[in-house]
C-alpha cells in the first residue's frame, strides 16, 4: 500500500523568496503581486511533483517570539521589508483560502517551530498506527517540509523530507538524509550542532566567532555534536589530562583541535550553547492539529478564478484542474461545472442559434443574408499553420451579437458540392472588401494576411482587440486572446491543444473534425466581439481611442503590405559570411585557450566565471551578482576591458557566435520557398515604450554600429534593376526633448544645424567649438542620450571610464546649461508621482502605479520609465504616423513598385527602380520630416544602396 504524504508549506520563506526573485508584476490596479504568482507557481508545482494527500501552510505571526526574548539581537540586523511584501502575505492567504487548504500561525513561535511540531505529530502518529509500536508500513504518512532555506534541514528522517528551492523559485530539490550527507559529510541530527558552530548570518546566529563553514565541517565530522566538541575542549584544559602543559598541547601531533580554534571554541562558548539553542526548531509549540482537517479538498474554483483574474495570473489557471483532478481523487470538483458547460455548448445545425456551422446551401443562403445586414462584425481565420504567408486558410468564423456566430469551412477538404460555393465566395469578396462595413479581430493583421493569400481582400479593419489590451495595458505582453478573455472576462476559451495535439503527435487543423473547428473557430470570433464591446469603452474612459484611430488602426494594413512585400536576401553572401564568422571563433578559442592554460566552453558562464576569477585571479570589483556568483554578462564584461587581453577576445567571440547562430546561419532557413524573400513579422503590441518590434528575424537586434552589424545588412539587397532606400530620422529623441522641454540652448543648437555633440561638450567644458576633442564630444554624446534614460552619475561613469565625481560634476554643469530640460524632467517626474502614468504628444499612456511604491528599487525604475517613455515614445508615434502617410502617398500616386520593406529603431527601408529611387527618396524623405510640426526642426537622412548595409 502506497504511503500518503502531508505537504508541511513554511509560507514566510517562500514569499520572501518569490518578493526578492521575481520582476515586479503588477495588476491593472497597480497592486504588486510578484510574491503571490511565486507562491503560486510553487504551490501547483508541489500539488504536481508530491501529490500530498494532506496540506499544512505555516506563517509566522510577528517578529516578537521566545527566540527573541533569549536574544535581543536575533535577526536584528534584518531591514524591514517593504511594505509591498507585507501586503501580499494577505492575498496568500485569501488564495489559500480558495484552495481550501489549512493555515497555521501561533503567536511567540516562528513557522519553523509550528512546522517541527506537525512533523513530530505525524511521527508520533505513524508509531501510533501499532499497538505494540511496530509501525504497518503501509499505514505510514510521510512529511514533506516546503520551504525557501535550509534551517529545516534538522526535521530529515525516515519519513520526513525537506522539498527546497535551490535557486529562484523554479529550481527546485528535494533532501533526505543521503542527500544532506552527500552536501554536508554529516547528517540532519547535527544541522544545529553545525550552526552553533559557525553561526548564521542570515538569522544573526552569532556562532562561535572565527569559525566559518570548513572547520565547522570538520569539527563535526570529527565530534559529532557540539557537546562532545566541549568534552574535548574540557578535557585540554584539565591539569589531570595528558595535556597539561600549553607547550605540550601545541607540540602534540594526535591534537584533534588547533591551538587557534581551541582559544575560539573556549572564548565563545556561552555564544555556541546560545546559538545551538536559538537554531534548534521547537517540536512542541501548543497548537491544535487535525491530521484529516488537513486532507486536499476540492478547490473554491470561482474563488479561485476571481482572485487569478484579478492578478492575472493567466498562465497558472490551466495546471489548477488537473491538480485538483489528481489529488482529490473522485470527490468532485468545483471545476467541472465549468468543464460541463462548454460540453454541453454544442455547435447548432439551425439557424439563429447559438454556433452555427455553416455547411449547406439554406446555411449559406441564410447566412448571407444576416452577413449583409450588419455594419461591423468580428472575423477570425483558421489555418492548418502559423505563417499566413505558406500556411493555407480553411475556415473563416463570423460573430456580431454576444454568445452567436457562424463558420464558414473554405478548405480544400471541405465537400462544397452541396451548394453553390463560386456564388458564396463571390458575395463574401464582395462584403469583405467593402471598406464601409467595419470589421473587428484579435490580431486581424494575421487574417488579412491570411485572407490576401486566398484571394480575399479585406478592408473596413475598424478595432483589433489585441492592440486596444495593448494600449490599455502596455506594460504587459499577456495580450493573446486567451489571456485578455480571461483577464476581461474570467472565462478559460478552449485550448488549441486539445484540438491538434502537442509535440511529435500535433496533427494540423485541417485533420481536426469538423464540428469541433467550428465550436473552436466560433468561440474566437465570439470573444473577439465581447471585447469589442468592452475594451471600446475603457479607450473611450482613458483617452485612447483617438490614438487607436489615428495611428494604431491605420497602421495595421501598413504592417501587413511591409510583410506581405518581404525582403531579398543573398543567400551566398551569409554563407561565405557565416564560415568566416566560423573560423574567426575557432582561431578565438585557441587564443583563449592559451591565455587561460586550458580549454573550457567560453559560452558557459559558470565555467567563465571559474576560469576568470576564480583560475586567473581577476578582480570582481564594482561586477555585478547574480544568484550563482558575479555576473559574466557582456555589460559586466564591458567593465573589465583593459583589464586583461582575455575580456577582448571573450567579447568578440559572444558577439560572433552570436551573430553567427541569429542571422548568418539563421537567415536563410527563413526565405519562404514561395516567394524567395523573408517575410518578418512586424509587432504593435511588445514594447510597452510603442516602438515596433520584429520577429523572425528580430531586426532589432543587429548591432548598429559594429563592423559585423554592417557587414550582415549588405545580405538584405534590392532585386535586379532595383535600388534600396533607407531613411532615418536624425538624433530624433533629442530633437523631441528639445521641443517638449523647449530648453532654448538645445533648439538653438538644431535650428542652427550645429552638431549637437559638439556644441554640448563645448559649453560644459568651457570651450570653443573647434577645440573639442573627440573624447569631449564622446563624453557629451553619452549624457545628451543618457539623460533621456534616467542616467545618473554612476552609469555615465561607467560608461565614459570616468569617477563617479567627474561624472556627477558633468551632470550638474549639463543640466545648469541646460536648465530647461532639468525642468521638464523634474516636472515630468513630478506629474507621474500625482498622475501614476505619464503619456506622449499623441497621447500613448504608460502606467507606473509602482511610483509610489515604498519599494526603493521600484520607484527609482518608476521614475526613469516616466522619463524616457514621454520623448521616446513620442518618437515611435512619429515614425507610425511617417509610415502611415508614405503609405498613404505611394497609394495615391499609384506607385506600386516602390515597396516599404522593413521599419527598424528610427529607419525605413524601401525599395525602388533604378531610375526611382533619387526622385522617390527625396520625396518620402519630405513627408518624414513633415508629418508633424515641432518647435525643433525635424530632420531625416536618405541613402541609396544595392543593398542596406551600403546605406549606412
Amino acid at each position: 500500500m502506497k504511503k500518503e504524504k502531508i505537504a508541511i508549506i513554511d509560507a514566510n520563506a517562500i514569499v520572501h523568496r518569490a518578493f526578492h526573485a521575481l520582476p515586479p508584476l503588477m495588476t491593472k490596479d497597480g497592486v504588486l503581486v510578484n510574491a503571490v504568482y511565486g507562491f503560486a507557481n510553487i504551490l501547483l508545482k508541489v500539488l504536481k511533483d508530491i501529490k500530498p494527500e494532506y496540506v499544512a501552510v505555516c506563517f509566522d505571526v510577528s517578529k516578537e517570539t521566545f527566540r527573541l526574548e533569549m536574544y535581543k539581537e536575533y535577526k536584528a540586523q534584518r531591514e524591514k521589508q517593504p511594505d509591498e511584501l507585507y501586503s501580499q502575505i494577505d492575498l496568500v492567504k485569501e488564495m489559500i483560502g480558495a484552495f481550501n487548504m489549512s493555515i497555521f500561525a501561533v503567536k511567540g513561535f516562528e513557522a519553523d517551530d509550528l512546522i517541527g511540531t506537525i512533523v513530530k505529530k505525524i511521527q508520533n502518529f505513524n508509531v501510533k498506527q501499532n499497538p505494540k509500536s511496530k509501525i504497518q508500513k503501509g499505514n505510514e504518512i510521510e512529511s514533506v517540509v516546503v520551504t525557501g532555506d535550509m534551517d529545516t534541514l534538522q526535521l530529515i528522517g525516515d519519513n520526513t523530507k525537506v522539498y527546497t528551492l535551490k535557486k529562484g523559485i523554479a529550481d527546485t530539490i528535494i533532501y533526505d538524509e543521503t542527500a544532506v550527507r552527500a552536501r554536508y559529510g554529516f547528517g540532519p541530527e547535527a544541522m544545529v550542532d553545525y550552526k552553533a558552530l559557525r553561526g548564521d548570518p542570515s538569522d544573526n546566529i552569532p556562532g562561535v566567532k572565527g569559525i566559518g563553514e570548513k572547520t565547522a565541517t570538520e569539527l563535526i565530522k570529527e565530534f559529532g555534536t557540539l557537546e562532545k566538541v566541549y568534552e574535548y575542549v574540557e578535557q585540554t584544559q584539565n591539569p589531570k589530562s595528558k595535556f597539561l602543559i600549553k607547550s605540550k598541547i601545541q607540540n602534540q601531533k594526535d591534537l584533534k583541535i588547533k591551538g587557534a580554534v581551541l582559544e575560539k571554541l573556549m572564548e565563545h562558548k556561552k555564544e555556541a550553547f546560545l546559538s545551538k539553542e536559538l537554531a534548534t526548531i521547537k517540536t512542541d509549540v501548543p497548537m491544535k492539529f487535525d491530521l484529516e482537517g488537513c486532507r486536499v479538498r476540492p478547490f473554491d474554483a470561482p474563488k479561485i478564478v476571481e482572485l487569478f483574474q484579478a492578478w492575472n495570473f493567466k498562465s497558472l489557471i490551466a495546471r489548477i484542474p488537473a491538480a485538483e483532478k489528481e489529488l482529490t481523487r473522485g470527490q468532485g470538483s468545483l471545476f467541472a461545472k465549468r468543464e460541463e458547460t462548454r460540453e454541453e455548448r454544442k455547435v447548432d445545425f439551425e439557424i439563429g442559434k447559438g454556433y452555427i456551422l455553416v455547411d449547406s446551401q439554406e446555411k449559406v443562403e441564410r447566412f448571407l443574408v444576416e452577413l449583409g445586414k450588419q455594419k461591423i462584425f468580428a472575423i477570425d481565420t483558421e489555418t492548418n499553420g502559423l505563417d499566413p504567408f505558406q500556411a493555407d486558410l480553411i475556415g473563416i468564423s463570423f460573430s456580431f451579437e454576444e454568445g452567436k456566430g457562424y463558420y464558414l469551412p473554405v478548405g480544400r477538404n471541405f465537400q462544397f458540392s452541396i451548394f453553390n460555393f463560386q456564388l458564396l465566395l463571390n458575395k463574401l469578396k464582395q462584403i469583405l472588401a467593402d471598406g464601409g462595413i467595419k470589421k473587428v479581430g484579435h490580431n486581424i493583421k494575421f487574417d488579412m494576411e491570411t485572407l490576401a493569400g486566398a484571394g480575399l481582400e479585406l478592408k473596413g479593419v475598424e478595432f483589433d482587440t489585441m492592440v486596444a489590451s495593448y494600449l490599455l495595458n502596455p506594460g504587459t505582453r499577456q495580450h493573446n486572446l486567451d489571456a485578455v478573455v480571461f483577464t476581461e472576462f474570467g472565462y478559460e476559451m478552449t485550448p488549441i491543444e486539445s484540438l491538434i495535439g502537442k509535440g511529435k503527435d500535433q496533427i494540423t487543423m485541417d485533420k481536426v473534425e469538423l464540428n469541433r473547428v467550428a465550436d473552436y473557430a466560433i468561440e474566437d470570433a465570439d470573444y473577439t466581439w465581447r471585447l469589442y464591446k468592452r475594451l471600446d469603452k475603457q479607450l473611450i474612459k482613458n483617452k485612447l481611442r483617438e490614438l487607436m484611430d489615428k495611428i494604431e488602426t491605420p497602421l495595421i494594413s501598413v504592417l501587413a503590405e511591409i510583410e506581405k512585400n518581404g525582403v531579398l536576401v543573398d543567400v551566398k553572401f551569409l554563407g561565405k559570411m557565416s564560415r568566416e564568422a566560423g573560423e574567426r571563433i575557432k582561431e578565438l578559442e585557441k587564443k583563449i585557450y592559451k591565455m587561460a592554460g586550458r580549454e573550457f566552453n567560453v559560452r558557459s558562464p559558470i565555467q567563465l566565471k571559474e576560469v576568470l576569477f576564480d583560475e586567473m585571479g581577476i578582480s570582481r570589483l564594482g561586477l555585478a551578482k547574480t544568484k550563482t556568483g558575479t555576473s559574466t554578462a557582456a555589460a559586466e564584461l564591458d567593465k573589465l576591458q583593459g583589464v586583461h587581453p582575455i575580456i577582448d577576445l571573450i567579447l568578440e567571440h559572444r558577439e560572433l557566435s552570436k551573430l553567427k547562430s541569429t542571422y548568418t546561419d539563421a537567415l536563410p532557413e527563413l526565405i519562404n520557398p514561395k516567394t524567395g524573400r523573408i517575410h518578418a513579422s512586424f509587432n504593435q503590441t511588445v514594447t510597452a515604450t510603442g516602438r515596433l518590434s520584429s520577429s523572425e528575424p528580430n531586426l532589432q537586434n543587429i548591432p548598429i554600429r559594429t563592423e559585423l552589424g554592417k557587414k550582415i545588412r549588405q545580405a538584405f539587397v534590392a532585386p535586379k534593376g532595383f535600388k534600396i532606400v533607407t531613411i532615418d530620422y536624425s538624433q530624433i529623441e533629442l530633437r523631441i526633448a528639445a521641443s517638449m522641454s523647449g530648453d532654448k540652448k538645445m533648439l538653438q543648437a538644431f535650428k542652427n544645424s550645429e552638431d549637437i555633440h559638439r556644441r554640448t561638450a563645448a559649453e560644459v567644458f568651457g570651450v570653443k567649438p573647434e577645440a573639442v576633442t573627440p573624447e569631449m564630444r564622446r563624453k557629451a554624446k553619452e549624457v545628451n542620450f543618457g539623460v533621456l534614460y534616467g542616467l545618473g552619475a554612476r552609469g555615465l561613469a561607467q560608461r565614459t571610464g570616468t569617477s563617479y565625481e567627474e561624472a556627477m560634476l558633468f551632470i550638474e554643469k549639463y543640466f545648469e546649461i541646460f536648465g530647461d530640460l532639468k525642468n521638464y524632467l523634474e516636472e515630468t517626474i513630478e506629474q507621474a508621482h500625482e498622475n501614476e502614468y505619464v503619456e506622449t504628444l499623441f497621447g500613448r499612456k504608460r502606467y507606473l502605479p509602482e511610483i509610489n511604491a515604498e519599494h526603493q528599487q521600484l520607484r527609482a525604475a518608476a521614475e526613469r520609465m516616466a522619463v524616457n517613455q514621454p520623448i521616446q515614445g513620442t518618437a515611435a508615434d512619429l515614425m507610425k504616423l511617417a509610415m502611415i502617410k508614405i503609405d498613404e502617398m505611394l497609394k495615391k500616386d499609384k506607385l506600386g513598385e516602390i515597396k516599404m520593406v522593413l521599419q527598424v529603431h528610427d529607419e525605413l527601408v524601401f525599395e525602388a527602380p533604378d531610375n526611382m529611387a533619387e526622385v522617390i527618396g527625396k520625396k518620402m524623405k519630405e513627408t518624414m520630416e513633415s508629418v508633424y510640426k515641432f518647435k525643433c526642426p525635424i530632420v531625416a537622412e536618405m541613402s541609396i544602396g544595392n543593398n542596406w548595409g551600403e546605406c549606412k
